[in-house]
């Protein structure tokens, strides 16, 4: 199981979500994962029900067998401080320029810049190591900006190429790419049976195979309970409206007479059931196109009672039990 655990998804998808779930289900057993954020959204604060994330690593959640899942939001302006006083000692100096703005220009201007500084304080947290020797953490999960984006922020390498060509920012570029092409990274797609982030998936996944980096999974999110199966599917097609009104009428949902109960509730679910059709036939299409892609594909529910802490447990355990952990 590769140690830096990249997720993304088109936007509305869910993969803040799926990201929380799957440091719960890595950090199983006693192991300890550290969850990423690198968006500035706190998204991961919401999830977890606690309050905004600082700029250090703290524990937020154990996991069933006593294991511990620590959060880190990333902020690129403290990152970008971090590296300044790493390789240049600026100390205070540093804080000066950050009042000065030049902090935020820099930032904003170099947005490869910005970009291996986020990338590269994930990595750091992968390669960390305690007194012993042992990596303080077991997996990291980084909840990595949208599949319209993911490849570029991941391609660090090639953003800062035309920036620097030597020195420290392009050591510390070479340096992360070392770990994101490796087998220590697997970059995970998240998606919804629907065509747009279907679509999207597929050419996300084209697009990070093209820049030679690392694609693990697809996650398939809020999938909806399945009702009626392709049998009951085309009986339904097939059954008469008025055989439909008897069936009502003997269950006791009213007269059989024209105008009954019965007789009133009939359109409505043949129009139910048209509907449940169209969508069952459009979810078996959007499965078939990323099975097309040749990677393992996992399914989590719709939960019923709505997204909360138990909900997000739940989708940990489902991930366990579906082997992705």
């Amino acid at each position: 199981m590769s140690r830096l655990q990249v997720v993304s998804g088109k936007g509305g998808t869910g993969k803040t979500t799926v990201a929380a779930a799957l440091a719960l289900a890595l950090a199983t057993e006693g192991k300890r994962t550290l969850l990423v954020e690198v968006e500035g959204r706190q998204g991961i604060a919401q999830v977890f029900e606690t309050e905004a994330l600082p700029y250090e690593e703290r524990k937020i959640a154990v996991a069933p067998g006593g294991g511990e899942v620590h959060a880190l939001a990333i902020d690129a302006e403290r990152a970008l401080l971090d590296y300044l006083q790493m390789f240049y000692k600026l100390g205070s100096a540093g804080r000066a320029l950050k009042k000065l703005g030049a902090i935020d220009f820099a930032t904003t201007i170099a947005p490869g810049v910005r970009d291996v500084l986020l990338t590269g304080k994930a990595c750091e947290a992968v390669r960390r190591k305690d007194r012993t020797g042992r990596f303080v953490y077991d997996y990291v999960v980084m909840d990595a900006p949208p599949t319209g984006r993911i490849t570029r922020f991941l391609n660090v390498n090639d953003e800062v190429a035309g920036l620097a060509k030597i020195g420290p920012i392009h050591n510390q570029a070479q340096a992360v790419m070392r770990v994101l092409k490796s087998p220590e990274t697997a970059v995970h797609l998240v998606t919804l049976l629907e065509e747009m982030p279907v679509q999207e998936t597929v050419d996300g996944i084209a697009e990070l195979r093209g820049a030679r980096l690392p694609v693990g999974r697809i996650i398939v999110n809020m999938v909806r309970p399945e009702v009626l199966d392709a049998t009951d599917l085309e009986l339904m097609g097939a059954v008469e409206r008025s055989s439909v009104a008897r069936a009502l009428s003997s269950a006791g949902l009213g007269g059989a007479r024209r105008g009954g109960h019965a007789e009133q509730l009939v359109d409505p679910l043949l129009a139910q059931a048209k509907e449940y059709a169209e969508r069952y036939t459009l979810e078996a299409e959007q499965r078939a196109a990323l099975a097309e892609v040749g990677l393992p594909l996992h399914e989590l529910p719709l939960l019923a009672e709505g997204m909360d802490l138990a909900g997000l447990y739940e989708l940990a355990e489902e991930l366990r039990a579906q082997g992705v952990s």
